[in-house]
């Protein structure tokens, strides 16, 4: 099991993907174990409750943050408290740290050197269901645009080159139909101005 690093690597500022994030407090070796990921162990039930709890508060609030971690196949870790500053860890589609579930604990690691001062991300790895409501701002050259597990990149690629095939169709359609009407209004008789006042005059005489 790894151990506490001997000199505390990291440092909370304000973060130009999300909010506030952790950065390097200084250089940081490959491989190397950073912070441990805590919090409350609860059971799959009570997380699916929690996640569902908090996501009816972002669409009435517009914010709450969802820190429930996988831990196996009965438990999560649910890291939404002060006490554990891992949480601020911001994703990226290009990382520089990865999540380790270790003997029932879940570490940050390095991989690879980092320097003093970049901020500390790794991949959420979120599942493909839910991929509109993640949008990612990592700013990455590689970045997809949402908050996904690298596995469903490609698989994702295929949605949104479907996605922007069918918008692009219904621009055209909606183009055309427009050009239509165009015509059609250009194409009614226009009756001349003030003729029929002058009919109902005749009729009253």
């Amino acid at each position: 099991m790894p151990q506490a690093p001997e000199k505390k690597y990291w440092v909370v500022r304000g973060s130009s993907i999300h909010s506030r994030g952790l950065f390097a407090r200084t250089d940081i070796p490959e491989d190397a174990p950073i912070i441990e990921y805590v919090g409350e162990r609860i059971t799959k039930a009570e997380s699916q409750r929690r996640g569902k709890a908090l996501e009816e508060k972002a669409r009435k609030t517009g914010g709450a943050a969802v820190y429930i971690f996988t831990l196996n196949s009965r438990y999560d870790i649910d890291g939404g408290f002060p006490g554990n500053p891992a949480r601020l860890i911001n994703h990226s589609c290009e990382p520089n740290c990865e999540a380790y579930i270790i003997k029932g604990r879940i570490w940050i690691y390095s991989l690879k050197a980092i320097q003093k001062g970049e901020e500390l991300t790794y991949n959420y790895g979120f599942d493909l269901e839910t991929w509109e409501e993640h949008p990612c701002r990592c700013g990455k050259p590689s970045c997809v645009g949402y908050i996904l597990d690298k596995k469903h990149w490609k698989k994702l690629g295929r949605i949104l080159e479907k996605k922007a095939e069918k918008e692009k169709k219904i621009a055209e359609l909606e183009k055309r139909a427009a050009e239509l009407q165009k015509e059609l209004d250009a194409d009614k008789p226009v009756s001349p101005a003030g003729s029929s006042r002058r009919s109902r005059r005749k009729l009253a005489a």
